[in-house]
């Protein structure tokens, strides 16, 4: 989806790809749906990381959260973040999880989804 707004608690348990930034705004909203995961657009970090400090925080509900570079795909675009971005940042729960920095978001999601079921 384009922005992690258009989420509800009806995605409780789900993986969300998202073009939102992920800042403080988009991990309140992820914990307040109850998602599994939640894929962000980084904005470009920002000042005081500002870009991923909703990701950082969620870590503590042991929710997976995942950025992508803003110079691998477009802020607001979920389906660009999906098809072209490259993750820069994972939480400690997305790295225990088994996800890699510099990869393709969409090969980690998979493999993560494919871990999960197993």
């Amino acid at each position: 989806m384009d922005s992690i707004a258009f989420a509800s608690s009806a995605q409780a348990g789900d993986v969300i790809v998202t073009g939102s930034h992920g800042g403080t705004s988009a991990g309140e909203y992820a914990v307040g749906f109850g998602v599994r995961v939640v894929v962000c657009n980084d904005a470009g970090i920002g000042k005081n990381k500002a870009g991923i400090a909703g990701l950082v925080a969620i870590d503590a509900q042991k929710i997976v959260g995942i950025a992508v570079g803003h110079e691998s795909s477009r802020i607001g675009d979920g389906n660009d973040v999906w098809e072209c971005g490259i993750v820069t940042y994972a939480n400690p729960t997305a790295v225990a999880a088994g996800v890699r920095v510099g990869s393709r978001v969409s090969e980690e999601v998979l493999a993560l989804i494919e871990r999960s079921v197993d």
